[in-house]
């Protein structure tokens, strides 16, 4: 993960990345070519088009946890949505200055600066939602330290697609970059705090303001989305830290009606009074298996009294739940299988169907061949 001023990635996050490689036998990412291709995201698998805008949201209710002397808590928040529009122009992935900096945390100095910002997306910007679309469910997605919300973008494309509309969250100051409209990009402040003992629960329920923050913007009367999103169908979907964060969000917050943790060790345990609305566990193998190295998850489970489900997918690594394989691939390293894409876009995807749209989902009951991968616990 971070730690500023030094090369940003530090931990658990660039160690993952690294591991993507390694496991190939691949290069160090120092030694990527020096003219790749603008990687492309896969094609989302609903039947609608896909539409992105980009938000700049100022809660000058709070101070920003990171940077006291800010006069308010500014977010960056992208929302996907059905769109009517399949043609025009396609949606940034990410500002230049983000790859630049997200690039150089990776160490990949022989990559041009602003390759990842020419990420081809599936997303129409600022095109007009689907005219009979009106009372959508709302998925809100956190990524993990350090994390830009671009990270989960293929998810969110793939959500959107299937009638969601998606609001992914910058927490500010606590990524490798963050542009706002008036050209400032902010680093990370939060990786100077990295290691102390209220780090975790500082960015945990930092993370969950920030979402009550957008919700309220997004749901309010007034607001321009208030038609389009169906405030009663809220969940939260989080990498990393941004997944442990989806259990305190709901205990906090009872509009979010289900939450998934995509490989995230729990840093605020569920209290003993229990979470009592549903939730998803995803994660690799070797550290979230209930002998795995993160004790939390086993900790939390018996806490956790609605709705449940705990599944680990072999072959994976901490960044498998993100954008990352599919984008080190097309950068020239070999980044192996990008299928865990495919599985965490199919069993999100099943999960946020069951409990906001009602849909019986069998996949989520038992394991099948066309996932081998996936093991339910415990």
């Amino acid at each position: 993960m971070l730690s500023m001023p030094k090369p940003l990635f530090r931990g658990a996050l660039a160690a993952a990345v690294i591991a993507i490689f390694a496991a190939t036998g691949g290069a160090q990412p120092a030694a990527a070519a020096a003219t790749p291709s603008a990687p492309v995201l896969s094609k989302p698998t609903g039947p609608h088009r896909v539409g992105m805008t980009t938000l700049h949201l100022v809660d000058t209710s709070r101070k920003d946890p990171w940077v006291p002397e800010a006069a308010a808590r500014e977010l960056m928040v992208s929302v996907w949505y059905p769109s009517r529009v399949w043609h025009g122009r396609r949606a940034a992935y990410m500002t230049a200055k983000e790859s630049e900096l997200l690039l150089r945390s990776l160490g990949m100095q022989n990559v041009p600066p602003d390759t990842l910002s020419r990420t081809r997306t599936n997303a129409v910007a600022d095109s007009p939602a689907h005219g009979r679309q009106a009372g959508l469910p709302l998925v809100v997605l956190s990524p993990g330290f350090t994390a830009p919300r671009s990270s989960l973008t293929g998810l969110a494309e793939e959500l959107a697609s299937r009638g969601y509309v998606v609001a992914g969250i910058d927490h500010t100051y606590e990524s490798v970059g963050t542009s706002f409209p008036d050209g400032r990009t902010t680093t990370c402040v939060a990786c100077q705090s990295q290691g102390s003992p209220e780090f975790g629960p500082k960015t945990t329920k930092g993370r969950a303001a920030d979402v009550a923050f957008v919700l309220d913007r997004l749901t309010a009367a007034k607001s321009a989305w208030a038609r389009l999103i169906d405030s009663d169908r809220v969940a939260m979907v989080g990498h990393s830290i941004g997944g442990s964060s989806a259990s305190w969000t709901m205990l906090s917050d009872p509009q979010v009606k289900a939450g998934v943790n995509m490989d995230g060790y729990f840093h605020v345990p569920i209290p003993a009074t229990g979470l009592d609305r549903p939730f998803l566990l995803v994660g690799e193998e070797k550290t979230h298996k209930p002998d795995g190295t993160d004790p939390t998850w086993k900790r939390d489970w018996a806490n956790m009294t609605g709705w449940k489900r705990w599944i680990t997918v072999k072959g994976t690594n901490h960044m498998s739940f993100t954008d990352f394989p599919l984008l080190m691939s097309r950068l020239g390293m070999p980044a192996g299988s990008t299928r865990p894409i495919e599985i965490t876009r199919e069993y999100v995807g099943a999960f946020v169907d069951k409990h906001l749209k009602g849909k019986p989902q069998p996949i989520l009951d038992r394991p099948t061949p066309r996932y081998p991968e996936v093991d339910f616990w415990p």
